[in-house]
């Protein structure tokens, strides 16, 4: 088995960070709350430069925020899109983006449902066991406007999954009972700071790699 894939193809070596975020630039992230968040993002219709430079900001805003995905109305752009550099349940690393994703539903012999810890970077800090199937499908573009399938299991299947969520206009936090999301505000609220200064520290250390 390749120890990485890129846009789902198997590749024999990879750098730390994705080639896109040495040119991009960072973005502030969206946090709950905002209007961009909750409503569902806008197809993507045009291809090409603008497109390509906003899918190397996400990468690099994804590194700073030591974050697995990264939706674009979490940099404040309501368009379906999302980047991911996230590792399965093997440690298979799995690198790449996908325009106007759409998650394929499974047939209820294909899933098994995991209820397992979830974080967000709109959520800072907060971490709550959310229940998603252990198997994603989601087909879309790439940035060229090409159609593209990337199916993932474990980890990468629940990335998949949340980061289509995003587009759709939700986060995991509507997932939730009402307790459930009163106690992730609640980490939000004990947390934000140490998770800001921590981003702010990762901007060093990301150059440096770079």
């Amino acid at each position: 088995m390749p120890s990485v894939f890129v846009q789902g193809r198997p590749v024999d070596s990879y750098p730390p960070l994705a080639p896109e975020a040495r040119r991009g630039s960072v973005r502030r992230i969206t946090e709950t709350g905002e209007e961009v968040l909750h409503k569902p993002c806008r197809d993507v219709t045009e291809f090409g430069p603008d497109l390509a430079a906003l899918i190397d900001d996400m990468f690099l805003t994804m590194y700073i925020a030591d974050g697995a995905g990264l939706a674009a109305n979490q940099v404040g752009v309501g368009l379906r899109l999302f980047v991911y550099d996230c590792p399965d349940d093997d440690g298979v690393r799995h690198v790449g983006h996908i325009v106007n994703p759409v998650l394929e539903p499974l047939d209820a012999a294909d899933r098994r449902l995991l209820d397992d810890s979830e974080g967000c970077l709109s959520v800072p800090g907060a971490v709550m066991d959310v229940p998603r199937p252990d198997r994603a499908v989601v087909r879309g573009l790439d940035k060229d406007g090409q159609p593209l399938v990337i199916e993932g299991t474990g980890y990468f299947a629940r990335c998949l999954a949340h980061e289509t969520d995003h587009c759709n206009g939700q986060v995991y936090l509507d997932r939730l009972s009402k307790r459930e999301r009163r106690d992730a505000l609640r980490q939000v609220a004990d947390r934000r700071d140490e998770v800001f200064a921590r981003r702010a520290a990762n901007v060093e250390a990301v150059s440096k790699v770079q």
